[in-house]
């Protein structure tokens, strides 16, 4: 049995560890899938590049309003998915190549799905046939999440569900063969709502259901009502609306369905199932090696991203709240410290972990909601500035969309940032950079130019509407 001194699963962000600091080490790599994690392959990447042709594609719709009159006349799905995993293919092979070549001679790959059978001792089923069994002083679990799939008769899952042509989780939807006439989306957090964006935008009829009152809700409730309105009036949305029953058909597939007005049925070319993801945890079989997992299936760690063995780490989404990538990145930096410096660690900072959804609207959020600021009794003031109230907003007529900021009506330091509208993700970045260096609201404001007419005077704007600190 081979025994190394660092073992890394995962070959998302886990894949950034090995560095020259490290080159001294007998390291393995031991990946069950594809190289480059969700983030690169079925997750951040290709959905924005599928994000901006549809931004492109729907674009008629936000120039009637300005004199504009254009219409879409087809879409190259073939050639937009393979530009898309043309690129992404490449990175994936190249990645794997690198690890796997001369350039990195103290790493072993081991391509197969691992799981522990005792004390840092680790099984692996090998993708090309056999198995292999190796120890480790070190471990760093980076091994990610799944692709949820409620338990419903019928419907596929496992090997089935891989294999099937109309029923798809995230993972399988991008590599549609052909773009479907119709489209049935189980789901209402953010992969339901990008998917249903482009979709819509490439002329697919969407129909979106959800068990909730609104879409998004875990964002701020007034930017989970606007962006609910919004979407209701592109597709049709069947809210508080839960599915009983799943069959195939001739033409694709049928959902029975249960919601407000009754029963009822659904029927589209095709299904997308997006419930969420869970972490790999219990897919590596950690109790065995002595992690501990919480209720929700994440492994326990730290604030050193420590679990509770001594030398076993874990980072992004199979340890994580924060299912996003920019978060498993800044663990991985973390956990890459702390094994080179174990005498000096850091911590991981997750006090403001901003988040986007790149739908149209697009989304953007940082820190505190009012919802959660009431419920901890935490004391704020609040300001919402219409994007229609700025020049940016004008030359777009926009409608409906808003920047919400709340801060500490002592310090005048914020709590929060909340935006739905156009380039919400970028608008939010400085209000982003404002918290992490405890910049006050009106320091921000009036420290500094802001560019007219630019959307950035929406963040501008909010904060100087804010009340002056006490």
């Amino acid at each position: 049995m081979p025994h190394f001194d660092l073992v890394i699963i995962g070959t998302g962000s886990g894949n950034s560890i090995p560095g020259p600091e490290f080159e001294h080490l007998n390291i393995a790599i031991v990946e069950d899938g594809l190289f480059g994690g969700t983030c690169l392959n079925v997750g951040c990447i290709p959905t924005k590049m599928f994000v901006h042709p549809a931004e492109l594609a729907d674009a008629a719709r936000h120039g009637r309003a300005l004199g504009v009159d254009a219409q879409l006349n087809a879409v190259d799905w073939p050639g937009i998915r393979d530009r898309i995993f043309g690129r992404i293919d490449a990175i994936e092979d190249g990645g794997r190549a690198y690890r796997e070549g001369p350039e990195c001679p103290n790493i072993t790959v081991f391509a197969g799905r691992g799981q522990f059978t005792g004390h840092k001792a680790l099984h692996i089923d090998l993708h090309h046939g056999g198995t292999a069994a190796v120890t480790g002083d070190r471990f760093v679990l980076a091994a990610g999440s799944h692709a949820v799939v409620p338990q419903l008769a019928g419907l596929p899952t496992g090997a089935e569900l891989a294999m099937s042509n109309t029923v798809h989780t995230s993972d399988t939807i991008m590599r549609l063969e052909e773009l479907p006439a119709s489209i049935v989306i189980l789901g209402g957090g953010y992969i339901a709502a990008e998917f249903a964006h482009v979709f819509s935008s490439f002329g697919v009829h969407v129909t979106q259901l959800a068990r909730g009152k609104r879409l998004l809700k875990s964002q701020d409730d007034e930017v989970s009502a606007q962006f609910t309105k919004e979407a209701a009036a592109r597709y049709t949305v069947l809210l508080e609306t839960t599915v009983t029953g799943f069959k195939q058909s001739a033409d694709g597939v049928v959902l029975e369905v249960t919601g407000p007005e009754g029963p009822g049925k659904v029927a589209a070319d095709v299904l997308l199932i997006a419930t969420g993801r869970k972490p790999n945890g219990a897919h590596l079989d950690v109790e065995k090696t002595g992690v501990v997992l919480d209720d929700q299936g994440r492994v326990v760690v730290d604030e050193y991203q420590q679990t509770g063995v001594d030398g076993i780490y874990a980072l992004g989404d199979i340890s994580s709240k924060f299912q996003l990538k920019h978060v498993a990145n800044h663990e991985a930096k973390v956990v890459k410290h702390n094994l080179a410096n174990p005498d000096t660690p850091i911590s991981s900072d997750h006090r403001f972990v901003p988040a986007a959804v790149f739908t149209d609207p697009q989304i953007a959020s940082v820190g505190l909601t009012e919802a959660h600021a009431q419920k901890a009794g935490i004391p704020y003031v609040v300001k919402v500035q219409a994007y229609a109230d700025i020049a940016a907003g004008w030359a777009r007529e926009d409608s409906g969309h808003f920047l919400k900021v709340l801060a500490d009506p002592s310090t005048g330091l914020l709590l929060g940032a909340h935006v739905i509208g156009p380039e919400a993700a970028t608008v939010i970045q400085p209000l982003i950079q404002a918290m992490h260096f405890g910049q006050t609201a009106k320091e921000v404001a009036r420290g500094q130019y802001w560019i007219h007419p630019a959307l950035s005077e929406l963040v501008e704007n909010a904060l100087l509407g804010l009340p002056e600190p006490r």
